[in-house]
């Protein structure tokens, strides 16, 4: 069984990406705890994801995937887009805060005045895939929605407890697994990544 390392240490990448592309007969691992970090010095999202694609291949001889993903808000001309993950960085956690909240808390802030007609949003994912012998796959895909005031549900990660998918007026948050997998950025990255994996194996 070929083996694909997601560049990753986030357990909830893991639980979007792991079952499709065992389908396709890979063991999927994510990095180690330990592993250290990789520089995202890209200035767009496909550019991040090869960098990590490209080191995790090469550093572990191995076939790998990496995602950059991010939420990009129309009303901040785009913003936090590739720097979704450490936007608050600038912010001291409150006692018992994850990073996630904090980038939230933020986000919100920012937007506090914002009336909903404003506040349209879309979430990116550019997804990279390199191989050991320097093959490359890049999908970049979108998933368009609109911030809320307020977070809501329990699932997902990230900004999902704040986005909200009109057509089907839930969050991302709010979502079973099989619903969201139908409908977000990464798993539709992830769909075009494995539909040019077998177009490799013919």
């Amino acid at each position: 069984m070929k083996k694909v390392i997601i560049a990753t240490k986030n357990k909830g990448k893991l639980a979007e990406l792991e079952e499709p592309l065992q389908e396709l007969g890979f063991s999927v691992e994510i990095l180690p705890a330990d592993y250290p970090e990789i520089e995202e010095n890209g200035a767009s999202f496909e550019e991040n994801a090869l960098i990590k694609a490209r080191f995790v291949s090469r550093d572990l001889n191995c076939i790998a995937i990496a995602d950059d993903s991010g939420i990009c808000v129309d009303y901040l001309d785009g913003n936090p887009g590739i720097f979704s993950a450490r936007y608050a960085n600038d912010y001291v956690l409150l006692p018992g805060e994850t990073k996630d909240q904090a980038n939230n808390r933020k986000l919100l802030h920012l937007m506090r005045d914002v009336p909903m007609e404003k506040r349209q949003c879309a979430f990116h994912c550019a997804m990279a895939v390199v191989f050991p012998d320097g093959k490359e796959i890049i999908a970049h895909k979108t998933w368009e929605g609109r911030l809320l005031f307020e977070a809501r549900g329990t699932n997902g990660f990230g900004y999902d407890p704040l986005f909200l998918d009109e057509e089907l007026q839930l969050t991302g948050a709010q979502m079973e697994k099989s619903v969201k997998m139908g409908r977000s950025h990464r798993a539709k990255a992830l769909q075009a990544v494995i539909e040019a994996f077998r177009s490799l194996e013919k």
